[in-house]
């Protein structure tokens, strides 16, 4: 599958679109599947901003006009067929995405993977009732995913793990480093340690212990000065093992444990606060500040991808060199 082989998409919000602009990035045609065709104008000019923003960072190298010609979009599901891979992004609605499956196996080979963007829903629920279950994949994707080199590849329970091998092979022509999830687990990896991670925090500010402010501070200055070099895992490693069993010990009781989401959180959705997308959140925001917020985000995101594809360059050397020395 290392060929450029025609990849498709179902679904082109900000999620499908970023998706597609990943793909298209790395020279693949994309045949995109829509309900509606108004819904391809919008698309269109969201992927082709994608790809200017590609360009001026220099990662892509070609003209996005015509990298964008790549595209074709639909409403036709016949349009798919013989594609090897076609990727689900729409909502998170079981109905709706069954619906979809269901759609796609009248027109795919019973060879082509189908791939779900789920964040939410289990792949092995996803699965359930399908023609060829062994051929269907949790493909995770951050956002922003032409962007970000994070991807987490899910195999339900009867997922057959020689479709992910080969998700994650050309997943990495894609210039993502997939991990691997032998086993389904709602949350699946990055999920579960992050809500976890929100749980504590909000614990901590609903109980006085800190501000937002101060939590956000600290985590930007600890976690987020390291994690970007190493996983919590060899980050351990670096720094001594044994420490972080004797705060376990001391610490793990007394964390926080409730199934109750926070009560700071519901009051903010229930008063309309979507975050900087309506300058209404956790921070106060006007329209201009907001729109700073996001810039300074997209900004960032380039800068931590070149950081971080140097640290994997460096990781990949030095494991080849030591493996050819055992």
């Amino acid at each position: 599958m290392s060929k450029k082989i025609p990849i498709g998409i179902v679904g082109l919000g900000l999620m499908g679109s970023s998706i597609a602009t990943c793909i298209l990035a790395a020279r693949h045609e994309v045949t995109a599947l829509v309900k509606n065709l108004d819904e391809e104008g919008p698309a269109r000019k969201r992927i082709l901003n994608f790809l200017e923003q590609l360009h001026l960072e220099g990662v892509l190298k070609e003209k996005p006009g015509e990298v964008i010609q790549k595209l074709t979009v639909t409403t036709d599901f016949t349009w798919l067929k013989n594609h090897e891979v076609v990727i689900e992004s729409i909502i998170e609605d079981l109905n709706e995405k069954k619906r979809v499956y269901h759609q796609l196996e009248t027109v795919l080979s019973p060879e082509a993977i189908i791939g779900s963007n789920t964040s939410a829903i289990p792949v092995s629920i996803l699965q359930q009732g399908l023609k060829c279950p062994q051929r269907f994949l949790g493909i995770h994707w951050g956002e922003p995913a032409h962007i970000t080199r994070f991807m987490e590849v899910i195999c339900g329970k009867e997922s057959d793990i020689k479709y992910a091998l080969k998700i994650i092979t050309v997943a990495e022509t894609w210039n993502k480093e997939p991990s691997l999830l032998r086993k389904d687990i709602r949350g699946f990896i990055t999920n579960r340690i992050m809500y976890a991670m929100l749980r504590e925090a909000f614990y901590l500010v609903e109980n006085g212990y800190a501000t937002i402010e101060d939590v956000d501070r600290s985590l930007r200055n600890d976690l987020g000065y390291w994690i970007t070099f190493a996983g919590p895992f060899r980050f351990m490693d670096l720094t001594g093992i044994p420490a972080y069993l004797t705060v376990m010990k001391g610490l793990f009781p007394d964390l926080e444990k409730s199934d109750k989401t926070p009560a700071l959180i519901e009051k903010l959705v229930a008063a309309g606060a979507k975050g900087v997308s309506n300058a209404h959140g956790f921070y106060p925001y006007t329209k201009e500040t907001a729109e700073k917020w996001e810039k300074l985000f997209v900004d960032f995101s380039y800068e931590i991808r070149k950081t971080g594809s140097k640290i994997s360059a460096k990781h990949r050397r030095h494991l080849k060199s030591w493996s050819t020395q055992l």
